[in-house]
């Protein structure tokens, strides 16, 4: 596929110089926003790289310039600019990036179970997914270069423009390039749309992820033997419950190293690793920075 073209306009000139100065000298620079209902991440770097993950939040990811190779579930995809990647809660993902600049909008399961409500799509039981992994679609693109600009330049009603913009893309996904489909299977939790056989298992991981873990009594929490929990969990969620609990508390200390100032050790212990130099180590396979570069995008 070859990347949509655009008529030049002012704005675009600017997102241009401020992306080409981004690469220069193999600098990397990120910009998060963490707000209670979505992550809004702006990359450039001439090289990137993460390791194979997943988010409790469906993520839009819109590759502004530069190539980037992905594997979603079990689908490779060579995405450009103009390309979107997009992913499900819980689905297992990786990629890497070459003089890349792209945009990355996590939307929390509160915010989509709200306005499936608010659209008269469905109430209850309700399984949001994608129906495609990688689209070009103009409005994404669009949307994600606003976004961007957003997150840059730090002006007066900041927050309530996110909201309404992130709100705006639900919509259009919704609209586009979502189904919801009603399960007798799938119940609601505090992590979004679960599978009722794991709800009670999830649910103890997410209210114990800061001590350790094992697989016995994680699967005492579901009332299952750990073989018949551990395929089940597999099998629903395409990852196995360590890495699901790695996951988590990886996304829990992405919230905390972007909303407190708290020490990065502590952060560490908070969410389950006892040692910095391993979380700092895990922490950057996944998200391609240390935790010390991605709070440092979320102060400026």
């Amino acid at each position: 596929m070859m990347p949509g073209q655009e008529e030049p306009n002012d704005a675009n000139t600017k997102m241009g110089r401020r992306q080409s100065s981004a690469l220069d000298g193999q600098r990397e620079t990120q910009r998060i926003v963490s707000r209670p209902q979505f992550v809004v991440r702006h990359s450039a770097a001439a090289d990137c790289r993460f390791e194979p993950h997943s988010h409790s939040s469906l993520t839009v990811t819109a590759v502004l310039s530069g190539s980037m190779l992905a594997t979603i579930g079990d689908n490779d995809f060579a995405l450009s600019a103009g390309h979107t990647a997009l992913t499900d809660a819980g689905q297992v993902h990786s990629a890497s990036g070459r003089e890349i600049v792209f945009v990355s909008i996590g939307i929390g399961p509160g915010l989509v179970n709200e306005l499936v409500a608010e659209l008269g799509l469905t109430r209850t039981n309700a399984e949001v997914v994608f129906r495609a992994s990688a689209v070009e679609d103009e409005s994404l693109i669009e949307t994600a270069r606003t976004l961007s600009r957003e997150v840059e330049d730090v002006r007066v009603g900041q927050g309530a423009m996110l909201d309404a913009l992130v709100r705006q893309l639900t919509i259009h996904l919704l609209r586009s390039h979502l189904t919801v489909r009603k399960s007798a299977r799938i119940e609601l939790s505090r992590a979004g749309p679960v599978d009722r056989r794991l709800r009670r298992a999830i649910e103890f991981m997410h209210d114990n992820y800061s001590r350790e873990l094992g697989l016995e009594e994680i699967a005492s929490s579901a009332y299952l033997s750990e073989y018949h929990f551990a395929r089940l969990f597999k099998q629903i969620t395409s990852v196995s419950p360590h890495v699901y609990l790695a996951n988590l508390r990886l996304e829990r200390a992405r919230k905390l190293l972007a909303e407190t100032a708290l020490p990065i050790s502590q952060i560490a212990a908070m969410v389950g690793y006892q040692s910095q130099s391993h979380f700092t180590k895990i922490f950057k396979s996944v998200t391609g920075v240390t935790p010390k570069a991605y709070r440092k995008g979320s102060r400026m």
